[in-house]
């Protein structure tokens, strides 16, 4: 590639960010004008708060549009690098990312422009590479292995608090990682044990995508201690589902139960008899809560509870199927993935198929209650249900005598570039060993 744009997930991702940069300022416009229309027409309503929502929508999508020409500009005057990096301190409005230079010599500490929940798109993991484009002293943009989403990062002021960050990199081993493997390099040369036996990487029987010991060994260094274990539920072989803590999360049950706290509340307020200058306001908000709560059940009844069902029906079918597995985070959006192989089929065979999981922990800790080993021997129930469509096996892989509930239907490996891509974006290939 002869610059960052030629990248087609790269190109699609700022055309993405430039159309929701657009959607926010005609969305702002059209909110503007319609405070405007209300004032203008004497009609009793909260006419500064539909003109703030305005502004605000306008002045986000104008920034956005302003960040999307300049990750533009620096794109297509540079190439994508790979650098080991590591995400220290969050806050819901910026964080800060440290990179490790190419040459192992430098650390560069970067703060993030963009909201928590864009940020986590692309948060690195335990052994987190990122990919950089741009001057560290002036900016550049930041994306997952593969090039997309994309946010911007510039450098961090202040001595002293560029020294504290990069410390904290330091201490979690930054300096000390392998380097990953360049966008434009295609050499890996790594020594690595997998099962008691050592292997080195560019040994391997060349075959359309990582095998099991490449896998096995970039999810050992992903793994992290568990600090505390979840909170013990009820077994969904021995109760219905909706008595299944994860089930009910899984099926909407807590957004429903939200939605009915807000309405009851707004239906106390509305019976008390508020004054006649917070009424309309109150109204409005009832219409909103109420929206929420029908949108909320619709979504439970439509979506929900048949997925939680075909959970639980799959968690107790009958017999299961050992398979070995590797567990690993997606760079994009750091969800675990299950990667399952042959039982028998020893270091250098390929996966048979691929599920992603929903994180069974809390928001805040969403990996705690996964599994302690990153890899081992899952049990496979429910290969014979299917997904709505009838086509698309639903799998729920037990371990350690729990089950982990999948995110997604199981995708077999069925040779095409596009899963083998997403092989290489779960565990990106290494060109040095770590030191």
């Amino acid at each position: 590639m002869t610059c960052a744009l030629d990248v087609e997930e790269t190109a699609g991702a700022l055309g993405r960010y430039r159309r929701r940069a657009g959607w926010l300022i005609g969305a702002g416009g059209v909110t503007l004008a319609l405070g405007a229309v209300v004032g203008s027409a004497g009609v009793p309503a909260p006419v500064s708060w539909i003109l703030a929502l305005g502004i605000v929508a306008v002045g986000a999508g104008a920034g956005s549009l302003v960040l999307a020409r300049r990750m533009r500009r620096v794109l297509g005057a540079g190439v994508w690098s790979a650098h080991p990096a590591v995400g220290v301190g969050q806050s819901r409005y910026a964080t800060s990312v440290v990179l490790r230079s190419p040459d192992g010599g430098e650390a560069w500490p970067l703060t993030v422009i963009a909201t928590r929940q864009r940020y986590e798109l692309l948060r690195p993991g335990p052994d987190g590479v990122l990919w950089w484009c741009g001057d560290p002293r002036a900016g550049g943009v930041l994306a997952p292995p593969g090039g997309g989403p994309l946010i911007w990062a510039k450098p961090m002021r202040g001595g002293r608090v560029r020294r504290r960050i990069v410390a904290r990199a330091e201490a979690e081993g930054l300096m000390r990682r392998a380097a990953p493997k360049q966008p434009q390099s295609v050499d890996v040369t790594e020594h690595v044990t997998v099962d008691g036996l050592s292997v080195r990487l560019d040994e391997l029987p060349r075959a359309a995508g990582p095998t099991y010991a490449v896998l096995a060994a970039h999810a050992r260094r992903q793994a992290a201690p568990q600090d505390e274990p979840l909170r013990p539920e009820a077994d969904v072989r021995e109760v219905p589902w909706w008595r299944v803590r994860s089930l009910r999360r899984v099926a909407g049950v807590p957004r429903v139960l939200i939605a009915l706290a807000f309405c009851a509340a707004v239906g106390a307020a509305a019976l008390t008899g508020p004054p006649e200058s917070d009424a309309v306001k109150l109204y409005a908000i009832g219409a909103l809560v109420l929206g929420a709560f029908v949108y909320s059940c619709y979504q439970l009844v439509t979506a929900g509870r048949p997925a939680a069902r075909l959970m639980a029906r799959a968690a107790t079918a009958s017999p299961p199927t050992p398979r070995r597995y590797v567990l690993l985070y997606d760079p994009h959006g750091g969800g675990p993935v299950l990667v399952l192989f042959p039982v028998h089929g020893g270091l250098y065979v390929q996966p048979e198929g691929l599920l992603p999981l929903i994180p069974p922990g809390p928001p805040k800790k969403p990996r705690r209650g996964l599994p302690e080993r990153h890899v081992g021997t899952a049990w496979l129930h429910g290969r014979r249900d299917f997904t709505g469509d009838g086509r698309t096996p639903f799998v729920v892989p037990w371990i350690d005598g729990r089950p982990l509930w999948a995110a997604g239907p199981y995708q077999e490996a069925d040779g095409r570039p596009e899963f083998t891509a997403l092989l290489e974006r779960l565990a990106p290939p290494l060109e040095t060993r770590a030191p």
